[in-house]
């Protein structure tokens, strides 16, 4: 199966709305807040170091995520609006698309935050290397220095 790892800029594409619709049903509001404040312009994924990526199997999107400057932390950013598409899980999409996030994250912050909303999204994070962050259990964090140098992350790159 291969993977594009596309740049979101612009214009959120039309496929989110599909992504919406499955996040919703199964009780996720997070990807329709992306598109609410898209709209509004309240984040555009446009600061220094901020990015919102979207990771294709042929012409369908299967995931989106994306890093967002995080103020109450110095030197950290936040992945936020991540989702792949329940149907394209388990086949190391959400992985390419998190490495994809942490390999741009490199050259912009020392940490990078997330709250996974859930315990599966909670799992997923761990093993990516996230700890838990002290004092609320909510909060994981991983190090940027902690992900080997060089990390190879296949699928190819280019922008909406």
């Amino acid at each position: 199966m291969s993977v594009d790892i596309r740049v979101i800029r612009d214009r959120l594409p039309r496929e989110i709305a599909d992504l919406e619709s499955e996040a919703r049903r199964e009780g996720h509001l997070h990807i329709a807040r992306l598109i609410d404040e898209w709209s509004a312009g309240d984040i555009r994924f446009e600061r220094d170091g901020e990015i919102l990526l979207g990771a294709y199997v042929g012409q369908a999107l299967a995931g989106v995520g994306g890093v967002t400057v995080e103020p109450a932390l110095s030197q950290a950013l936040r992945m936020r609006r991540f989702y792949v598409s329940p149907e394209m899980r388990g086949h190391g999409i959400g992985r390419l698309l998190a490495l994809a996030l942490l390999n741009h994250a490199r050259d912009f912050c020392s940490v990078v935050i997330v709250h996974p909303g859930n315990p599966d999204a909670a799992k997923f994070w761990a093993a990516l290397g996230f700890r838990p962050y002290a004092p609320d259990g909510d909060t994981l964090y991983l190090e940027i220095a902690q992900i080997p140098s060089g990390q190879d992350v296949s699928g190819s790159f280019s922008t909406l």
